[in-house]
């Protein structure tokens, strides 16, 4: 590096958004995604022993894989090289593999190779890496926002371990936030700022797990606001909320209101208001919920308040969930709000939670004398001896699949804990009293 080069990029340093300049150096200094890179992890173990083998980062933005890529970078005695696959092209890679080859023939020294954005490679472009990666010339350290399993060649993930990154907590977005405010070095600690509780939340909050959008946001209100007579940067929610370009909402996820918007939510999917049940639902998104807690009271309101009335929502509200998991937000509010409209508009009844909190309520407080002998089962030794099963009726040999038998313990016959109450559960209740009475099965 010559002497412009190095002045070139000692003022980029120093002028970079605040987000690059706080990017860890050591692995020490790496903030969240522990599953992965806490201590005594695989890959802790392996950037700190420097046997890194070719790897590829898999995650949302802002979630540390462009940070993870420099801490190896500072960690390693190999060459590193870093590219970016929306600039980069076939020639680039040709280019990087000489330099490799010579590399490890004039000092033995390995090359990493961290290609941001691999996903935006051709195949053409990543069948050029496949051999290198094979050999061990180049160790591949791949970041991509797109499943790898999907967008990456078969064979350069066979070659890779991939490491899925998650979103960071609010907890950790706070602790990057704090340590911008207090670094002299790289960050504001020069600065004398002021930054109320609930705005540093607000940011942290509402960044989505994104280290990047909460760290701009800092930058922004810090370099944005005029100190005051005391020569203070105060940022209050107000700033919080211009810089952020969102509004702060009166929702607290651990406090009342949490509870009194989820509560609302669920009231007005079982009141069959899906417009309220989908404002709510903005809200908590829009406030930072997690979509998976929304998606669990989804399923349960499926069956708690739809039940057989609509057995397809509970299917509906599965389905959603399951996107929740494999999509992630922002595309999965569709999802959400597909499932919360569904559920609202659907027929009610709650016939199956009476029944089930009744039938519970009697195994709690009467004493029976246990499975009827004819229903007990005749297959373990001894069984077919103490007469077990003898007497049983089996369905299937009787017109329409029904013939009348005892099925409750001797205490309880004749005791009903399923009331047929609303939509499908009405044809159910029409087909149940026509098979009793010995009509036809048809539904």
């Amino acid at each position: 590096m010559d002497l412009f080069e190095y002045a070139r990029q000692s003022k980029m340093e120093k002028e970079s958004p605040l987000a690059a300049r706080m990017r860890p150096e050591t692995l020490d200094d790496f903030v969240g995604q522990e599953h992965i890179i806490g201590k005594n992890t695989l890959l802790y173990r392996s950037i700190k022993a420097d046997k890194l083998s070719s790897i590829i980062l898999y995650g949302p933005p802002g979630t540390g894989k462009t940070t993870l890529a420099h801490v190896i970078a500072h960690s390693t005695k190999g060459e590193f090289c870093q590219i970016n696959a929306t600039t980069a092209g076939k020639k680039d890679i040709t280019d990087i593999v000489e330099k490799a080859k010579n590399t490890i023939i004039s000092s033995g020294k390995r090359t990493i190779l961290f290609i941001d954005e691999i996903h935006r490679f051709n195949k053409a472009q990543q069948d050029a890496l496949l051999p290198y990666v094979e050999d061990g010339t180049l160790i591949l350290i791949g970041a991509t926002t797109e499943n790898p399993y999907f967008e990456v060649n078969k064979a350069l993930v066979s070659r890779s371990i991939i490491f899925e990154l998650k979103h960071l907590t609010t907890d950790n977005i706070k602790t990057l936030l704090e340590r911008a405010i207090k670094d002299k070095n790289k960050g504001y600690g020069t600065f004398n700022i002021d930054i109320d509780d609930k705005a540093l939340d607000f940011i942290a909050d509402v960044s989505s797990g994104d280290a990047r959008i909460a760290l701009n946001a800092l930058e922004l209100a810090v370099l944005t606001t005029q100190p005051d007579k005391d020569n203070v940067i105060c940022i209050d929610i107000e700033t919080a909320q211009q810089c952020i370009q969102k509004r702060a909402l009166n929702y607290d996820r651990d406090g009342d209101n949490h509870y009194d918007t989820i509560s609302a939510f669920i009231k007005s999917m079982r009141g069959s208001d899906p417009d309220a049940a989908v404002y709510y639902l903005a809200k908590m998104l829009y406030a930072g919920e997690d979509p998976r807690f929304i998606a669990r009271r989804i399923v349960i309101c499926a069956s708690e308040d739809v039940g057989n009335a609509d057995p397809r929502a509970i299917s509906v509200a599965v389905a959603a969930m399951e996107a929740v998991n494999y999509i992630g937000l922002p595309e999965c509010r569709i999802n959400l709000a597909q499932a919360a409209a569904y559920v609202a508009c659907a027929p009610k009844s709650n016939a199956s939670v009476m029944a089930i909190d009744m039938a519970m309520e009697d195994v709690k407080h009467i004493q029976t004398s246990g499975v009827p002998n004819h229903l007990r089962d005749r297959h373990y030794p001894g069984a077919i001896k103490m007469g077990h099963g003898d007497g049983y009726k089996y369905a299937h040999d009787y017109p329409n699949n029904y013939v009348p038998q005892q099925y409750l313990p001797d205490e309880l016959v004749g005791k009903q804990y399923y009331g047929f109450q609303n939509g499908y559960e009405l044809k159910l209740k029409t087909w149940f009293e026509k098979i009793k009475n010995g009509g036809d099965d048809e539904i």
